[in-house]
């Protein structure tokens, strides 16, 4: 999930509400996730801005007076479906939601929205655009969409066993990796002998740039803090 978020920030936000208080605290968590944060308190200043500055994501209210969250989304969808965009009210009701599957809707969210309904349908919005990042050191990381690591942007080949052993390792991060663990893990249902393991070790890290492990005595392996 940390690494979720991260990503959103690079991406920008446009919040639609006309409920002052409600808007403010929206804005004011959103502020924590994106690179830029614009608001609007009624469709026609959201239409402006969204032509303005092309956000990344909308979040828009659906009942708002003069003109609804739907007739926006309706005037933005005319020429764009590719911007993100979750609808926000506080009535659960069949008719809307029938307009905004036609509307191609990514996220609906019933009010009152609480900062973890927020977060999670935002991700949920984003759904494959946001892929899950395990940051070894600011230069490597390894993407899980990809299952590829990376070394300054950089593509590091590696064997299956090696890619299984650094989701192994990171799932482990905040503890020492056992030979037992790595062992059901990395081989399974057949025997690890110590001499293959560090025959393993040695070429994993000749292939990785940096060193990322430090060896445990009779204990197992660990990741450095960086």
């Amino acid at each position: 999930m940390e690494n979720l978020i991260k990503q959103l920030q690079e991406y920008t936000v446009l919040c639609v509400e006309d409920e002052d208080g409600i808007r403010k605290r929206l804005v004011n968590t959103l502020k924590y996730y994106f690179k830029g944060v614009y608001e609007a308190s009624n469709a026609e200043d959201a239409f402006y801005l969204y032509k303005e500055y092309k956000p990344s994501l909308i979040i828009t209210d659906i009942e708002m007076p003069n003109k609804s969250g739907i007739s926006l989304v309706e005037d933005i969808r005319k020429n764009d479906i590719e911007t993100i965009i979750i609808m926000v009210t506080a009535y659960s009701n069949e008719e809307y939601l029938l307009d905004l599957i036609n509307l191609h809707i990514n996220q609906y969210l019933l009010k009152p929205v609480n900062s973890d309904s927020l977060l999670n349908g935002i991700i949920k919005a984003f759904g494959n655009k946001l892929h899950e990042i395990l940051s070894f050191h600011k230069d490597l990381y390894f993407d899980m969409s990809q299952r590829e690591l990376f070394y300054k942007n950089a593509l590091v080949p590696l064997r299956k066993r090696d890619k299984e052993f650094l989701i192994l390792l990171y799932k482990n991060k905040n503890s020492v990796l056992s030979y037992e663990l790595i062992e059901e893990y990395l081989w399974r249902d057949k025997s690890m002998s110590i001499a293959a393991l560090k025959t393993f070790i040695k070429e994993f890290r000749k292939r990785i740039p940096i060193e990322i492990i430090i060896n445990k005595p009779q204990e197992g392996y660990k990741l450095i803090n960086f």
